[in-house]
């Protein structure tokens, strides 16, 4: 499959774009060298991406130039998240009277907006991801952003064929497009939340679940009770809300995701960052002494935190040890047998390293297994398998 060319035809014009964004010239300059913003490739060289938070405009944010004219789609905020539930809210909602609880889906972050015509899913860094964007024309449609050219679409892509987070816990076939948030271009105030449940549901599109909206006394204890149902079917979390909006939202998650997530981490145990390790074991020791655990359930929760962190490491090891090379095994289905070609050069050009199987045809779609190799962590283990001190 053939790359694109890396031929860049526009050019972004800083002074119109230094306007638009109310920055000074020769600061918006001095983004595009340091490579702060980012110009996109191929198709979407009109797109320009910030790779930091720059004043106001947040990272993940691209800048759309069309014919002199500038749109700009706002990066989706940065959710902070509670360790302690009921001190966490008291301190964060202490200005309104109820908060709405949402689910947290175990997928990836996705806006979906119309450019120049066309719709066209980013990723949180502000990347047009050609798979999702396939799949977000296929699942979404036109109506809505015909009717609301001016709004993005903000949503969790799960389900099984999904290459950078598989869950197969949501009853879903294949990989669908679930919304929780809705905004303006330009400047990213967001719909209220009832009205953008509304919204969404006008239009027919899947919707994270909705808990209901609790006072702030009765909030944590009905938020732990959700938890722990979540936790036994290995979902993530929730959300809790302003329903007005205004107060930026704030995340809490099961002890079954945290193990989840670094049962994955420690496969491929030198090519995940430490802070994602350390901050998911803090998240455990924090939930349990808000939850006043017994010996019996402190124990539990040790026994499942350490088997999370050393049995996939071991397993990778000997496989590594035996001469297997060790991959993430994910795939995709798609329409277009060109979306492959174009995600296959997606992927490359960031740097990740991925074999790619022949397509299998499975009803009108194409199903293609990746296999994503993890170079650091069979690089490292092979070594020290022969003898390399750490």
């Amino acid at each position: 499959m053939n790359a694109r060319s890396d031929t860049v035809d526009i050019e972004l014009d800083i002074e119109g774009a230094a306007e638009y964004l109310n920055l000074p010239r020769s600061r918006l300059k001095g983004l595009l060298d340091r490579r702060i913003l980012l110009q996109n490739w191929g198709e979407y060289q009109q797109l320009f991406r910030f790779d930091k938070s720059v004043s106001k405009i947040e990272h993940g944010s691209v800048l759309y130039q069309k014919d002199g004219s500038f749109e700009l789609i706002r990066g989706f905020p940065k959710i902070q998240r509670a360790m302690l539930l009921g001190p966490a809210l008291e301190n964060h909602f202490s200005k309104i009277k109820t908060v709405a609880v949402e689910e947290k889906m175990n997928g990836y972050n996705v806006r979906v907006a119309d450019i120049g015509g066309k719709i066209v899913a980013f990723t949180r860094g502000g990347l047009v991801c050609p798979y999702s964007t396939e799949r977000a024309r296929h699942l979404l449609g036109r109506d809505f952003f015909d009717d609301h050219p001016d709004l993005v679409l903000c949503g969790e892509m799960a389900g099984p064929d999904n290459p950078y987070v598989p869950k197969d816990i949501y009853g879903i076939g294949s990989l669908d497009f679930f919304v929780f948030d809705i905004r303006h271009k330009g400047s990213g105030t967001p719909y209220l939340l009832h009205e953008r449940r509304k919204l969404a549901e006008e239009y027919g599109f899947n919707q994270i679940t909705f808990f209901g909206e609790f006072s702030l006394d009765n909030a944590p204890d009905e938020i732990a009770s959700i938890i722990r149902e979540l936790g036994k079917i290995q979902h993530e979390g929730v959300v809790i809300k302003d329903p007005m909006m205004k107060l930026n939202p704030i995340k809490y998650t099961c002890s079954q995701s945290n193990c989840a997530d670094l049962r994955h981490a420690f496969k491929f145990y030198n090519d995940i960052g430490r802070d994602y390790f350390f901050s998911r074991v803090v998240r455990e020791g924090f939930q349990s002494v808000e939850w006043n655990e017994s010996e019996a359930e402190l124990q539990k929760r040790c026994l499942q935190l350490g088997e999370s962190i050393l049995r996939p490491m071991i397993e990778s090891i000997k496989q590594v040890r035996d001469g297997t090379r060790i991959a993430d095994d994910v795939q995709i289905r798609v329409k277009d047998l060109g979306t492959v070609s174009t995600y296959q050069d997606y992927l490359r050009r960031l740097g990740v390293d991925a074999v790619f199987g022949e397509p299998e045809i499975v009803g009108d779609e194409y199903l293609v297994k990746i296999k994503k190799l993890n170079q650091s962590t069979n690089d490292k283990t092979e070594s020290m398998c022969k003898g390399e001190l750490w």
